[in-house]
């Protein structure tokens, strides 16, 4: 997932040549071009504008989602003083200084995801990002922005009020009835957001967030609400009802029961009516998904008021009620029971042709309207330096990140406020990979972090075959798979040159692959004299298969063969040690370790282990 296609179409400029070349990792893997004064034919992906960079950006400023300015900050603020005009609808602006070590979020920090691409872009040019909205200085994600992960619409309250007091530590209640509680493990446990209900709304309250889709503006205090998409719009009508009937429909029944239109996650019906252009029509001039179901379908579901004379039309004895009724089951995943918000209710407006009934059922999970996506990254042996900048800019950009606990640890500086974190411990590989794959049906972006490199004894092979068993069609999730240094290439590097010629990798970890074919490939691996990286060598219940290991290769390589053990590569505690294949055994290898077996012609010189390039001048 490159950092850039979220936040299109965004305008790149740069005024120097040094300052083009600068930017030009922005233009990898996406169309992104950077405007300049003109063209230096030695610089690819320019494009020039005509006048002043003030008339240029003028022209531009309102069809951009984002801008980055390679330029002086005062440049920047003389530049745009004049086309700021408010947070909801001004582009995200990021500064970077001319010689690329900040990325400042500039404007449109929070709605705009200013603060989210600086921290893409500075992963992605090794720069310092620099973020100064108040709640950055906590670490705390923006209020504004807890719900846009999953879909949530914004009411129009007293947004920079209520942020301002969660800004001043005061306290501020949170009232959710509705859609998912998991974005609620972004909050640090000082946060001042504390959950609550309206009956044991505390007096030292200075402002309220509901989350749900009911409307309610009881409270005296500034209060926002965010609306989950939850709220499933059942529609039968009569042939030929007109557009009006049914959205008058609809708007009667959201202001009778005091729910939010930005609740609404779509409309369903029978079959027989995807071709009713009333319908058609209200759906598209609101933006609605929706979904037409079979008869046979619908009747299976149990509704409160069927109907003979219904069943004898469509053959089923509800649409409306059923329809929305399936529609929250099918979000929910589960076909218990989902309680109708609104039974069925007739609608008609005089001199209008037609009729119009309206059902409204609540799913549990909101649908978020979006293609989820998984990143499957490698984050290198340990060491931030060692872990790639595209695997750190895609770090950045997740809604989730799922690993093992450790693996967190390493790679937390590089993650965000308000990104939902997941660790689990070390044998719960399978149940990750399938927690990822449920997130991203849902819509989300997910990251499964791994370390070394993530295809090679890491999580994206068991992701994929959780894809494969899932009846995956390679299109949603999309993946995308980021390469890491692995395990023995950072082992090989911190003893020298052991892989200069052929190598093969194996683990002698039993868990997942019986020990006789383990061992078959031991021997065959002594036996052709390739150099042997070692993955798992010991554990705390597997304590001799190293032993059998060595015996494997002493058969037909000599004692004095030379071997390196690395653990830990590149972290605070790496040790790391050269020896021979004859003392192997004594020495102090656990699961951390790598272990590295020379062939026929490597050798140790000062404690480095050389494998000449090719065998003809071996010594």
């Amino acid at each position: 997932m490159n950092v850039l296609e979220t936040f299109q179409p965004l305008m790149a400029i740069a005024t120097t040549p040094k300052a083009a070349n600068l930017l030009q990792p922005l233009c990898s893997g996406t169309d992104t071009k950077i405007w300049t004064p003109e063209v230096w034919d030695d610089i690819p992906n320019l494009q020039a504008y005509e006048g002043s960079l003030k008339e240029h950006l003028t022209s531009h400023w309102s069809k951009q989602r984002a801008i980055v300015i390679c330029l002086a900050m005062g440049a920047v603020v003389r530049l745009v003083s004049n086309l700021v005009t408010h947070k909801d609808d001004d582009p995200a602006v990021v500064v970077v200084d001319a010689n690329g070590q900040f990325v400042i979020s500039f404007c449109g920090g929070h709605r705009q995801g200013a603060d989210q691409l600086t921290q893409g872009i500075a992963a992605l040019l090794n720069a310092q990002p620099v973020i100064t909205g108040a709640s950055a200085s906590e670490s705390w994600p923006g209020l504004d922005t807890l719900g846009l992960p999953f879909g949530w619409q914004r009411n129009l309250g007293d947004w920079t009020e209520v942020s301002s007091k969660v800004a001043q530590g005061q306290s501020v209640r949170l009232i959710q009835t509705a859609g998912s509680s998991l974005w609620q493990k972004m909050l640090p446990q000082d946060h001042p957001l504390s959950e609550t209900s309206q009956a044991t709304l505390q007096d030292d309250a200075v402002a309220v967030m509901t989350v749900g889709c009911d409307i309610d503006s009881s409270s005296s205090l500034p209060q926002v609400s965010w609306f989950p998409k939850v709220l499933w719009v059942g529609i039968g009508c009569e042939r030929g009802t007109s557009a009006k009937v049914i959205d008058a429909g609809i708007q009667a029944v959201l202001s009778e029961r005091c729910l939010s239109v930005d609740a609404i996650a779509g409309i369903s019906s029978v079959e027989l009516k995807q071709d009713e252009t009333g319908l058609l029509e209200v759906c598209h001039q609101n933006q609605w998904p929706v979904q037409f179901f079979p008869a046979e379908a619908l009747a299976n579901v149990e509704v409160p008021n069927p109907s003979d004379i219904v069943r004898q039309v469509v053959q089923t004895p509800s649409v409306c009620e059923a329809a929305a009724i399936y529609s929250a089951q099918q979000q929910d995943g589960e076909l218990s029971p989902s309680p109708l918000r609104v039974q069925k209710t007739v609608h008609r407006l005089p001199g209008e042709p037609g009729a119009v009934t309206v059902a409204i059922a609540q799913s549990q999970r909101e649908w978020i309207g979006k293609t989820g996506h998984l990143s499957l990254i490698g984050c290198g042996p340990g060491n931030l330096d060692q872990m790639t900048p595209a695997a750190q800019t895609a770090l950045t950009q997740v809604d989730v990140v799922i690993g093992y606990k450790l693996y967190i640890d390493l790679v937390r500086s590089r993650l965000r406020p308000g990104q939902i974190i997941e660790g689990s411990q070390i044998t719960q590989e399978r149940a990750r990979a399938q927690r990822a794959i449920d997130l991203a049906n849902w819509g989300l972006s997910v990251a499964v972090i791994s370390s070394g490199d993530s295809g090679i004894y890491g999580m994206a092979g068991l992701v994929m075959e959780e894809l494969e068993t899932q009846g995956w069609d390679g299109r949603a999730p999309s993946v995308q798979i980021f390469p890491g240094i692995s395990a023995l290439q950072a082992a090989a590097s911190r003893v020298g040159t052991p892989l200069m010629h052929d190598f093969c990798a194996i683990s002698l970890s039993d868990l997942l692959t019986p020990w006789d074919v383990i061992e078959t490939r031991l021997k065959a691996a002594a036996a052709a004299d390739f150099i042997t990286a070692l993955y798992n060598p010991k554990s705390k219940t597997r304590q001799t298969q190293l032993t059998q290991a060595q015996e494997i290769f002493l058969a037909p390589r000599p004692p004095e063969t030379p071997v390196a053990i690395v653990k830990s590569a590149y972290r605070q505690d790496e040790f790391r040690q050269c020896s021979t294949l004859g003392k192997l055994h004594e020495l102090d290898v656990d699961m951390l370790t790598l272990v590295l077996i020379g062939n026929q012609s490597t050798r140790l010189y000062e404690n480095w282990m050389i494998t000449p390039r090719g065998y003809l001048g071996f010594r």
